[in-house]
Protein backbone atom coordinates (compact mmCIF):
# COMPACT_ATOMS: atom_id res chain seq x y z
CA UNK A 1 0.00 0.00 0.00
CA UNK A 2 1.08 3.58 -0.95
CA UNK A 3 1.03 6.33 1.22
CA UNK A 4 2.39 9.86 1.12
CA UNK A 5 3.83 11.80 3.79
CA UNK A 6 5.37 15.20 4.84
CA UNK A 7 8.08 15.31 7.38
CA UNK A 8 11.18 17.49 7.98
CA UNK A 9 14.28 16.38 9.16
CA UNK A 10 17.29 18.13 10.28
CA UNK A 11 20.37 16.95 8.60
CA UNK A 12 24.18 18.19 8.18
CA UNK A 13 25.12 17.92 4.55
CA UNK A 14 28.46 19.47 3.26
CA UNK A 15 28.43 22.20 1.32
CA UNK A 16 30.24 22.04 -2.08
CA UNK A 17 33.19 24.60 -0.86
CA UNK A 18 33.36 22.10 2.20
CA UNK A 19 33.82 18.95 -0.05
CA UNK A 20 36.12 21.32 -1.92
CA UNK A 21 38.14 22.13 0.97
CA UNK A 22 38.50 19.10 2.29
CA UNK A 23 39.88 17.54 -1.19
CA UNK A 24 42.44 20.17 -1.29
CA UNK A 25 43.83 19.56 2.14
CA UNK A 26 44.51 15.93 1.46
CA UNK A 27 46.55 16.06 -1.41
CA UNK A 28 49.84 16.70 -1.02
CA UNK A 29 52.11 19.92 -2.76
CA UNK A 30 52.87 18.00 -6.30
CA UNK A 31 49.64 17.64 -6.85
CA UNK A 32 48.29 20.71 -5.49
CA UNK A 33 50.24 21.71 -8.40
CA UNK A 34 48.23 20.28 -10.94
CA UNK A 35 44.91 20.90 -9.26
CA UNK A 36 45.99 24.99 -9.58
CA UNK A 37 46.37 24.46 -13.61
CA UNK A 38 43.56 22.47 -14.02
CA UNK A 39 41.00 24.79 -12.26
CA UNK A 40 43.14 27.69 -14.21
CA UNK A 41 41.99 25.85 -17.64
CA UNK A 42 38.59 25.27 -16.51
CA UNK A 43 38.08 28.89 -15.74
CA UNK A 44 38.60 31.93 -17.53
CA UNK A 45 37.74 33.98 -14.77
CA UNK A 46 41.17 32.80 -12.36
CA UNK A 47 44.43 34.10 -13.60
CA UNK A 48 47.90 33.67 -11.44
CA UNK A 49 49.53 36.41 -10.10
CA UNK A 50 49.15 38.76 -6.67
CA UNK A 51 46.04 40.69 -6.12
CA UNK A 52 46.88 44.16 -6.73
CA UNK A 53 43.90 46.90 -7.47
CA UNK A 54 45.80 49.08 -9.54
CA UNK A 55 47.48 46.64 -11.85
CA UNK A 56 44.82 45.71 -14.51
CA UNK A 57 43.94 49.50 -15.23
CA UNK A 58 48.29 50.00 -15.27
CA UNK A 59 48.26 47.56 -17.68
CA UNK A 60 45.38 48.44 -19.97
CA UNK A 61 47.18 52.17 -20.46
CA UNK A 62 50.69 51.20 -20.63
CA UNK A 63 50.30 47.70 -22.87
CA UNK A 64 48.52 47.74 -26.53
CA UNK A 65 49.38 44.28 -26.41
CA UNK A 66 47.61 42.99 -23.29
CA UNK A 67 44.24 44.64 -24.84
CA UNK A 68 44.98 42.32 -28.03
CA UNK A 69 45.31 39.04 -25.84
CA UNK A 70 41.90 39.79 -24.27
CA UNK A 71 40.71 40.13 -27.31
CA UNK A 72 42.07 36.58 -28.34
CA UNK A 73 39.96 34.77 -25.61
CA UNK A 74 36.82 36.62 -25.09
CA UNK A 75 33.25 35.12 -23.31
CA UNK A 76 32.09 33.51 -26.44
CA UNK A 77 34.71 31.51 -26.85
CA UNK A 78 34.47 29.38 -23.52
CA UNK A 79 30.37 29.48 -24.00
CA UNK A 80 30.48 27.95 -27.52
CA UNK A 81 33.07 25.45 -27.37
CA UNK A 82 31.40 22.87 -29.55
CA UNK A 83 30.44 25.61 -32.25
CA UNK A 84 34.21 26.69 -33.03
CA UNK A 85 34.82 27.04 -36.93
CA UNK A 86 37.72 25.31 -38.29
CA UNK A 87 39.89 28.26 -38.79
CA UNK A 88 40.22 29.21 -35.14
CA UNK A 89 41.62 25.39 -34.86
CA UNK A 90 43.95 24.60 -37.63
CA UNK A 91 47.13 26.82 -37.97
CA UNK A 92 48.33 27.30 -41.67
CA UNK A 93 51.23 29.37 -41.26
CA UNK A 94 54.01 27.03 -43.01
CA UNK A 95 55.90 27.30 -46.60
CA UNK A 96 56.44 25.18 -48.91
CA UNK A 97 59.99 25.62 -48.24
CA UNK A 98 60.54 24.33 -44.93
CA UNK A 99 62.51 21.42 -44.12
CA UNK A 100 60.74 19.02 -41.61
CA UNK A 101 62.75 16.58 -39.59
CA UNK A 102 62.00 14.05 -37.55
CA UNK A 103 63.68 13.26 -34.54
CA UNK A 104 63.47 9.53 -33.65
CA UNK A 105 62.67 8.62 -29.97
CA UNK A 106 64.40 5.64 -28.98
CA UNK A 107 62.18 4.34 -25.99
CA UNK A 108 63.49 1.13 -24.26
CA UNK A 109 62.26 -2.50 -24.53
CA UNK A 110 59.97 -4.20 -21.40
CA UNK A 111 60.99 -6.93 -19.61
CA UNK A 112 58.41 -9.34 -21.70
CA UNK A 113 59.78 -8.26 -24.70
CA UNK A 114 63.38 -8.93 -24.21
CA UNK A 115 62.14 -12.63 -23.55
CA UNK A 116 60.36 -12.65 -26.58
CA UNK A 117 63.44 -10.84 -28.39
CA UNK A 118 65.22 -14.34 -26.89
CA UNK A 119 62.57 -16.64 -28.15
CA UNK A 120 63.47 -15.39 -31.52
CA UNK A 121 66.92 -16.16 -31.89
CA UNK A 122 66.23 -19.74 -30.83
CA UNK A 123 64.79 -22.58 -33.55
CA UNK A 124 61.72 -23.73 -32.64
CA UNK A 125 58.75 -25.03 -34.57
CA UNK A 126 55.27 -22.83 -35.06
CA UNK A 127 53.45 -24.60 -32.37
CA UNK A 128 56.84 -24.55 -29.61
CA UNK A 129 56.98 -20.70 -30.79
CA UNK A 130 53.44 -19.95 -29.39
CA UNK A 131 53.04 -21.99 -26.13
CA UNK A 132 56.57 -20.37 -25.17
CA UNK A 133 54.85 -16.85 -26.37
CA UNK A 134 52.26 -17.36 -24.11
CA UNK A 135 54.10 -19.02 -20.98
CA UNK A 136 56.09 -15.37 -21.13
CA UNK A 137 53.56 -13.80 -21.26
CA UNK A 138 52.35 -15.58 -18.02
CA UNK A 139 55.53 -14.50 -16.15
CA UNK A 140 55.21 -11.84 -13.50
CA UNK A 141 57.73 -8.83 -12.79
CA UNK A 142 60.18 -10.91 -10.12
CA UNK A 143 60.75 -13.33 -13.35
CA UNK A 144 58.56 -15.86 -11.96
CA UNK A 145 56.25 -18.24 -13.31
CA UNK A 146 53.47 -18.31 -10.79
CA UNK A 147 50.82 -20.42 -12.78
CA UNK A 148 50.38 -23.61 -12.58
CA UNK A 149 50.77 -25.69 -16.14
CA UNK A 150 47.64 -27.63 -15.03
CA UNK A 151 45.62 -23.98 -15.10
CA UNK A 152 47.96 -22.79 -18.39
CA UNK A 153 47.22 -25.97 -20.41
CA UNK A 154 42.97 -25.49 -20.04
CA UNK A 155 43.27 -21.37 -20.90
CA UNK A 156 45.16 -22.98 -23.99
CA UNK A 157 42.34 -24.82 -24.77
CA UNK A 158 39.81 -22.36 -23.82
CA UNK A 159 41.21 -19.46 -25.22
CA UNK A 160 43.19 -20.14 -28.35
CA UNK A 161 41.77 -23.38 -29.06
CA UNK A 162 45.36 -25.15 -28.84
CA UNK A 163 45.44 -28.76 -26.77
CA UNK A 164 48.39 -29.44 -25.29
CA UNK A 165 49.82 -31.35 -21.93
CA UNK A 166 51.32 -30.37 -18.59
CA UNK A 167 55.12 -32.75 -20.35
CA UNK A 168 55.17 -30.29 -23.50
CA UNK A 169 54.56 -27.32 -21.61
CA UNK A 170 57.17 -28.30 -19.09
CA UNK A 171 59.52 -29.07 -22.12
CA UNK A 172 59.20 -25.01 -23.86
CA UNK A 173 58.97 -24.28 -20.40
CA UNK A 174 62.81 -25.93 -20.00
CA UNK A 175 63.95 -23.50 -22.86
CA UNK A 176 62.56 -20.38 -21.41
CA UNK A 177 64.72 -21.32 -18.18
CA UNK A 178 68.12 -20.80 -20.68
CA UNK A 179 66.98 -17.26 -21.42
CA UNK A 180 68.89 -14.36 -19.25
CA UNK A 181 68.54 -13.22 -16.62
CA UNK A 182 69.41 -16.79 -15.31
CA UNK A 183 66.52 -17.95 -12.79
CA UNK A 184 63.46 -16.86 -15.34
CA UNK A 185 60.44 -18.87 -15.72
CA UNK A 186 61.33 -20.13 -12.48
CA UNK A 187 57.75 -21.87 -10.32
CA UNK A 188 59.43 -21.18 -6.70
CA UNK A 189 62.05 -19.51 -5.23
CA UNK A 190 64.40 -23.13 -4.79
CA UNK A 191 64.09 -23.24 -8.54
CA UNK A 192 65.12 -20.09 -9.40
CA UNK A 193 68.11 -20.45 -7.08
CA UNK A 194 68.73 -23.85 -8.64
CA UNK A 195 68.78 -22.67 -12.25
CA UNK A 196 70.99 -19.77 -11.17
CA UNK A 197 73.83 -22.14 -9.33
CA UNK A 198 73.67 -24.60 -12.52
CA UNK A 199 74.79 -22.20 -14.67
CA UNK A 200 78.11 -22.00 -13.00
CA UNK A 201 80.90 -24.77 -12.60
CA UNK A 202 79.49 -27.42 -11.02
CA UNK A 203 82.80 -29.10 -10.65
CA UNK A 204 83.70 -26.29 -8.31
CA UNK A 205 83.74 -28.09 -4.99
CA UNK A 206 81.73 -24.92 -3.24
CA UNK A 207 79.36 -24.58 -6.22
CA UNK A 208 78.77 -28.49 -5.57
CA UNK A 209 77.82 -28.39 -1.85
CA UNK A 210 75.58 -24.75 -2.88
CA UNK A 211 73.64 -27.09 -5.36
CA UNK A 212 73.37 -30.18 -3.34
CA UNK A 213 71.97 -27.89 -0.39
CA UNK A 214 69.12 -26.45 -2.59
CA UNK A 215 68.66 -29.32 -4.24
CA UNK A 216 68.30 -31.64 -1.31
CA UNK A 217 68.10 -29.60 1.86
CA UNK A 218 66.28 -26.46 0.78
CA UNK A 219 63.74 -26.38 3.41
CA UNK A 220 66.69 -27.07 6.17
CA UNK A 221 68.24 -24.32 4.42
CA UNK A 222 65.49 -21.75 4.51
CA UNK A 223 64.94 -22.83 8.36
CA UNK A 224 68.50 -21.86 8.88
CA UNK A 225 69.01 -25.40 10.45
CA UNK A 226 72.51 -25.18 9.03
CA UNK A 227 73.72 -27.97 12.22
CA UNK A 228 71.24 -30.88 10.33
CA UNK A 229 72.57 -30.12 6.97
CA UNK A 230 76.27 -30.08 8.26
CA UNK A 231 75.99 -33.43 9.57
CA UNK A 232 74.25 -34.84 6.63
CA UNK A 233 76.25 -33.74 4.09
CA UNK A 234 79.12 -34.01 6.16
CA UNK A 235 80.57 -30.15 5.64
CA UNK A 236 82.66 -28.24 7.76
CA UNK A 237 81.84 -25.02 8.88
CA UNK A 238 84.08 -23.24 6.39
CA UNK A 239 81.98 -25.62 3.69
CA UNK A 240 79.02 -24.14 4.92
CA UNK A 241 80.00 -20.26 5.49
CA UNK A 242 81.11 -20.48 1.67
CA UNK A 243 77.70 -22.13 0.51
CA UNK A 244 76.04 -19.86 2.21
CA UNK A 245 78.24 -16.63 0.84
CA UNK A 246 77.29 -18.54 -2.51
CA UNK A 247 73.57 -18.38 -2.08
CA UNK A 248 74.01 -14.44 -1.27
CA UNK A 249 75.38 -14.14 -4.57
CA UNK A 250 72.26 -15.31 -6.14
CA UNK A 251 69.03 -13.45 -7.24
CA UNK A 252 65.75 -14.54 -5.71
CA UNK A 253 64.19 -11.67 -7.97
CA UNK A 254 65.83 -12.38 -11.51
CA UNK A 255 63.40 -10.08 -13.07
CA UNK A 256 64.68 -7.05 -11.67
CA UNK A 257 68.21 -7.62 -12.86
CA UNK A 258 66.86 -6.59 -16.39
CA UNK A 259 66.93 -2.68 -16.32
CA UNK A 260 65.87 -0.63 -19.10
CA UNK A 261 67.09 3.26 -18.06
CA UNK A 262 64.47 4.44 -20.68
CA UNK A 263 61.68 2.62 -18.73
CA UNK A 264 62.68 3.43 -15.03
CA UNK A 265 60.45 5.61 -13.31
CA UNK A 266 61.97 7.95 -10.56
CA UNK A 267 59.80 8.71 -7.81
CA UNK A 268 60.69 12.35 -6.62
CA UNK A 269 59.57 13.82 -3.21
CA UNK A 270 58.57 17.39 -2.75
CA UNK A 271 58.62 18.02 0.64
CA UNK A 272 55.26 20.35 1.97
CA UNK A 273 57.35 22.11 4.78
CA UNK A 274 60.41 22.97 5.18
CA UNK A 275 62.16 23.60 8.57
CA UNK A 276 65.48 24.93 9.20
CA UNK A 277 67.23 25.23 12.27
CA UNK A 278 68.95 28.83 12.67
CA UNK A 279 71.63 28.89 15.65
CA UNK A 280 68.72 26.55 17.84
CA UNK A 281 65.87 28.92 16.43
CA UNK A 282 63.44 26.47 14.45
CA UNK A 283 61.64 28.48 11.48
CA UNK A 284 58.77 26.16 9.68
CA UNK A 285 57.71 27.47 6.34
CA UNK A 286 55.41 25.85 3.27
CA UNK A 287 56.99 24.83 0.71
CA UNK A 288 54.87 27.17 -1.85
CA UNK A 289 57.64 27.42 -4.83
CA UNK A 290 55.90 25.82 -7.26
CA UNK A 291 52.47 26.93 -6.56
CA UNK A 292 51.36 30.08 -8.33
CA UNK A 293 49.87 33.02 -6.83
CA UNK A 294 45.86 33.39 -7.43
CA UNK A 295 43.47 35.81 -8.49
CA UNK A 296 40.16 36.81 -9.88
CA UNK A 297 39.92 38.34 -13.21
CA UNK A 298 39.72 42.15 -13.73
CA UNK A 299 38.10 41.82 -16.80
CA UNK A 300 35.12 39.99 -16.31
CA UNK A 301 34.61 41.78 -12.51
CA UNK A 302 34.20 44.51 -15.00
CA UNK A 303 31.92 42.72 -17.43
CA UNK A 304 29.62 41.63 -14.29
CA UNK A 305 29.53 44.88 -13.19
CA UNK A 306 28.64 46.22 -16.36
CA UNK A 307 25.78 43.73 -16.59
CA UNK A 308 24.10 44.43 -13.37
CA UNK A 309 24.00 48.39 -14.13
CA UNK A 310 22.68 47.67 -17.46
CA UNK A 311 20.02 45.66 -15.49
CA UNK A 312 19.32 48.48 -13.33
CA UNK A 313 18.89 50.49 -16.09
CA UNK A 314 16.30 48.69 -17.50
CA UNK A 315 18.27 47.10 -20.58
CA UNK A 316 18.46 43.59 -21.01
CA UNK A 317 21.84 42.34 -20.76
CA UNK A 318 22.74 38.66 -21.95
CA UNK A 319 20.93 36.26 -19.59
CA UNK A 320 23.31 33.81 -20.33
CA UNK A 321 26.57 35.55 -20.67
CA UNK A 322 25.48 36.79 -17.29
CA UNK A 323 24.87 33.34 -15.58
CA UNK A 324 27.70 32.31 -17.26
CA UNK A 325 30.05 34.91 -16.20
CA UNK A 326 28.50 35.21 -11.96
CA UNK A 327 29.03 31.63 -11.36
CA UNK A 328 32.57 31.54 -12.51
CA UNK A 329 33.40 34.36 -10.49
CA UNK A 330 32.11 32.58 -7.06
CA UNK A 331 33.90 29.59 -8.21
CA UNK A 332 37.06 31.39 -8.98
CA UNK A 333 36.49 32.88 -5.13
CA UNK A 334 35.41 29.65 -3.45
CA UNK A 335 38.71 28.56 -5.18
CA UNK A 336 41.07 31.12 -3.82
CA UNK A 337 39.73 30.92 0.14
CA UNK A 338 39.56 27.58 0.05
CA UNK A 339 43.59 27.72 -0.98
CA UNK A 340 44.06 30.25 1.47
CA UNK A 341 42.52 28.01 4.51
CA UNK A 342 44.37 24.76 3.04
CA UNK A 343 47.39 26.93 4.03
CA UNK A 344 46.20 27.87 7.26
CA UNK A 345 45.09 24.70 8.47
CA UNK A 346 48.49 22.76 7.53
CA UNK A 347 50.98 25.79 8.82
CA UNK A 348 47.92 25.39 12.18
CA UNK A 349 49.30 21.71 12.59
CA UNK A 350 52.44 21.14 11.70
CA UNK A 351 53.09 24.37 14.26
CA UNK A 352 51.34 22.45 16.87
CA UNK A 353 53.74 19.15 15.80
CA UNK A 354 56.86 21.44 16.14
CA UNK A 355 56.49 22.73 19.48
CA UNK A 356 55.04 19.34 20.49
CA UNK A 357 58.29 17.60 19.54
CA UNK A 358 60.28 20.44 19.79
CA UNK A 359 63.44 18.93 21.09
CA UNK A 360 63.29 15.80 18.96
CA UNK A 361 63.36 18.65 16.05
CA UNK A 362 66.41 20.39 17.58
CA UNK A 363 68.60 17.14 16.68
CA UNK A 364 67.08 14.24 15.20
CA UNK A 365 67.55 12.27 18.31
CA UNK A 366 64.84 9.48 17.98
CA UNK A 367 65.09 9.59 21.67
CA UNK A 368 63.83 12.35 22.46
CA UNK A 369 60.69 12.06 20.56
CA UNK A 370 57.38 12.41 22.82
CA UNK A 371 54.46 9.66 22.36
CA UNK A 372 52.03 11.46 20.05
CA UNK A 373 48.82 10.61 18.42
CA UNK A 374 45.96 12.38 16.43
CA UNK A 375 43.85 13.35 19.47
CA UNK A 376 46.95 15.21 21.29
CA UNK A 377 47.60 17.76 17.67
CA UNK A 378 43.59 18.11 17.61
CA UNK A 379 43.13 19.70 21.05
CA UNK A 380 46.14 21.40 20.67
CA UNK A 381 44.50 23.05 17.46
CA UNK A 382 41.11 22.72 17.88
CA UNK A 383 40.61 21.15 14.83
CA UNK A 384 38.46 18.21 14.11
CA UNK A 385 40.68 14.48 14.85
CA UNK A 386 39.97 13.38 10.53
CA UNK A 387 41.05 16.93 9.80
CA UNK A 388 44.45 16.29 11.44
CA UNK A 389 44.69 12.70 9.78
CA UNK A 390 44.34 14.20 6.27
CA UNK A 391 47.04 16.81 7.17
CA UNK A 392 49.40 14.19 8.14
CA UNK A 393 48.44 12.10 4.70
CA UNK A 394 50.93 12.04 2.03
CA UNK A 395 52.71 15.25 3.44
CA UNK A 396 56.28 15.34 3.92
CA UNK A 397 58.60 18.04 5.88
CA UNK A 398 62.23 18.72 4.83
CA UNK A 399 65.03 18.88 8.38
CA UNK A 400 67.99 19.77 8.75
CA UNK A 401 68.83 16.02 9.07
CA UNK A 402 66.43 14.67 6.47
CA UNK A 403 62.75 14.73 4.72
CA UNK A 404 60.11 12.45 6.43
CA UNK A 405 56.76 11.82 6.49
CA UNK A 406 54.08 13.69 9.43
CA UNK A 407 53.03 10.31 10.11
CA UNK A 408 56.06 9.22 11.17
CA UNK A 409 55.87 11.66 14.25
CA UNK A 410 53.32 10.23 15.35
CA UNK A 411 53.55 6.67 17.83
CA UNK A 412 52.00 4.99 20.51
CA UNK A 413 53.04 5.78 24.38
CA UNK A 414 54.07 3.43 27.24
CA UNK A 415 54.82 3.99 30.65
CA UNK A 416 58.34 3.02 32.27
CA UNK A 417 58.83 1.63 35.39
CA UNK A 418 59.32 4.97 36.89
CA UNK A 419 56.08 5.68 35.30
CA UNK A 420 57.78 8.15 32.68
CA UNK A 421 55.83 7.93 29.37
CA UNK A 422 57.96 7.11 26.19
CA UNK A 423 57.71 6.91 22.67
CA UNK A 424 57.12 3.39 21.28
CA UNK A 425 59.74 4.39 18.79
CA UNK A 426 62.25 4.38 21.43
CA UNK A 427 61.78 1.22 22.51
CA UNK A 428 62.12 0.39 18.65
CA UNK A 429 65.32 1.78 18.70
CA UNK A 430 66.55 0.06 21.32
CA UNK A 431 65.45 -3.15 19.95
CA UNK A 432 67.13 -2.45 16.73
CA UNK A 433 70.31 -1.73 18.62
CA UNK A 434 70.20 -4.79 20.92
CA UNK A 435 69.48 -6.85 17.89
CA UNK A 436 72.49 -5.44 16.05
CA UNK A 437 75.11 -5.95 18.25
CA UNK A 438 73.55 -9.41 19.28
CA UNK A 439 76.34 -13.12 18.84
CA UNK A 440 75.01 -14.38 15.35
CA UNK A 441 75.92 -17.64 16.38
CA UNK A 442 73.61 -17.29 19.14
CA UNK A 443 70.66 -14.62 18.18
CA UNK A 444 68.42 -13.36 21.23
CA UNK A 445 65.16 -14.53 21.19
CA UNK A 446 62.17 -12.55 21.82
CA UNK A 447 61.76 -13.63 25.51
CA UNK A 448 65.24 -12.28 25.89
CA UNK A 449 64.93 -9.33 24.44
CA UNK A 450 61.78 -8.93 26.48
CA UNK A 451 64.27 -9.77 29.68
CA UNK A 452 66.78 -6.87 28.43
CA UNK A 453 64.27 -4.27 28.02
CA UNK A 454 62.98 -4.66 31.29
CA UNK A 455 66.07 -4.53 32.52
CA UNK A 456 66.39 -1.11 31.15
CA UNK A 457 63.23 0.39 33.10
CA UNK A 458 61.36 -0.56 30.08
CA UNK A 459 57.88 -2.95 31.08
CA UNK A 460 57.14 -4.92 28.04
CA UNK A 461 55.67 -8.62 27.01
CA UNK A 462 57.55 -10.80 24.74
CA UNK A 463 54.24 -10.90 22.61
CA UNK A 464 54.93 -7.00 22.02
CA UNK A 465 58.48 -7.46 21.40
CA UNK A 466 57.72 -9.60 18.53
CA UNK A 467 54.73 -7.38 17.39
CA UNK A 468 57.90 -4.33 17.41
CA UNK A 469 60.18 -6.79 15.62
CA UNK A 470 58.08 -7.51 12.72
CA UNK A 471 56.82 -3.97 12.29
CA UNK A 472 60.41 -3.58 11.89
CA UNK A 473 60.97 -6.20 9.57
CA UNK A 474 63.35 -8.24 11.52
CA UNK A 475 62.91 -12.05 11.30
CA UNK A 476 62.73 -14.63 14.36
CA UNK A 477 66.09 -15.60 15.73
CA UNK A 478 66.22 -18.82 14.14
CA UNK A 479 66.05 -17.20 11.33
CA UNK A 480 69.03 -14.46 11.70
CA UNK A 481 71.15 -17.76 13.00
CA UNK A 482 74.53 -17.40 11.23
CA UNK A 483 77.28 -19.87 11.10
Amino acid sequence: MLKQSLQQKLLQKLSPQQIQMIKLLEIPTIMLEQRIKREMEENPTLEEGADKEDEYESNVEENDDSQNDQDEFTLEDYMDDDELPSYKLNANNYSKDDKFEEIPFSVGSSFGENLITQLGLRKLTEREEMLASYLIGNIDDDGYLRRKLEAIVDDLAFSMGIETNETELREVLDIIHDFDPPGIGARDLQECLLLQIKRKDLSNVVIKNTHDILKFHFDEFSKRHYDKIIARLNLSDDDMKDAISEVTKLNPKPGNAFSDPMNKTSEQIIPDFILENTDGVLQLSLNARNVPELRISRHYSDMLATYADNKKSGAKPDKDAFSFVKQKLDSARWFIDAIKQRQNTLLLTMNAILHYQEEYFLDGDEVKMKPMILKDIAEITNLDISTVSRVANSKYIQTHFGIYPLKYFFSEGMQTDSGEEVSTREIKKILEECISGEEKRKPLTDEKLSEILQEKGYLIARRTVAKYREQLNIPVARLRKEI
